[in-house]
């Protein structure tokens, strides 16, 4: 049995299937992301879901492509969590973005990958080797375009009192904006990016409000110049996008990409359903 991951901060999805490459489970957890949680955390979102912890034994190969996987330290601090609750499995830990690549290009074509999600990243597929020229920060420093850079954006100007007063009664309604509720969120949960991005569903609602229209075409414009522009033949290639903020503004992407003479590829919601295919028999 192999079991296949693709975890965001917010959620992870899981697919078991044979060596046939029939699908035998599919579940979800939430996220797995080294970066927030600690070993503790991350076996007892394992320990929650029957099919896995039932199964843990009987798998051969896990294949994880995770958020907050992109430097050796992340990567083998999770490996040795899987290796010791999976014990009979060969296990292979890769940043999120590969999952993106190998459900983008499914022919290996040049492309530059981009994750657009709870968090976010850029990077340059040859078409053998993922190349990336910016190390990523996670949400705190870096994060451009993403979930919580989004819900962090309309947090501020609903207390700076920038929002305009039709669109912060709105956003009362949808959230509870008390800040003792908020900075315990902040602070005192896990995962606080994800808590960020929750906020990010609002301002997709209200994407045409001239408020969310100037948040949203101005984090994209940072994202091209600062992440997409990092690779020289940006023009050159298309760009694939992977998760729901690319997802649900794919318009708005195209846009201000298309200004920039820069070729939007797929854009897919979710990689999960791609990497069934990559890990066939014949990988």
């Amino acid at each position: 049995m192999k079991l296949l991951v693709d975890s965001g901060s917010t959620k992870a999805d899981w697919i078991s299937i044979d060596e046939t490459g029939k699908v035998l489970f599919t579940t979800q957890t939430l996220g797995l992301n080294p970066e927030v949680l600690g070993k503790d955390q991350v076996i007892a979102r394992l320990e929650d879901k029957f099919d896995i912890s039932h199964n843990k034994k009987s798998v051969s190969h896990l294949f994880f492509y995770g958020a907050g996987c992109g430097t050796e330290r992340m990567k083998n601090f999770l490996a040795g969590i899987f290796k010791e609750y999976f014990p009979n499995a060969v296990v292979s830990v890769h940043e999120d973005t590969y999952a993106a690549v190998y459900a983008t290009t499914p022919r290996n074509e040049k492309a530059i990958v981009a994750i657009l999600g709870t968090g976010s990243n850029c990077s340059y597929f040859d078409g053998v080797v993922l190349h990336q020229k910016v190390d990523s920060l996670g949400y705190i420093a870096m994060d451009d375009c993403s979930g919580n850079q989004f819900g962090r954006h309309l947090i501020r100007g609903y207390y700076f009192n920038k929002m305009p007063k039709d669109l912060a009664t709105a956003f009362e309604k949808a959230h509870d904006l008390e800040a003792d509720v908020i900075k315990h969120n902040l602070y005192k949960e896990p995962n606080p990016n994800a808590y960020l991005a929750t906020f990010a569903k609002f301002l997709i609602q209200h994407k045409g409000h001239e408020f969310c229209k100037k948040i949203i075409y101005s984090c994209m414009e940072d994202f091209v110049e600062l992440y997409i522009k990092q690779y020289e033949n940006y023009k050159d290639v298309p760009v694939h996008f992977i998760g729901s903020i690319a997802f649900y503004l794919k318009d708005e992407l195209e846009e201000v990409l298309g200004k920039h003479k820069i070729k939007v590829g797929n854009v897919l919601r979710r990689p999960i359903d791609g990497l069934i295919a990559y890990h066939s028999l014949s990988k």
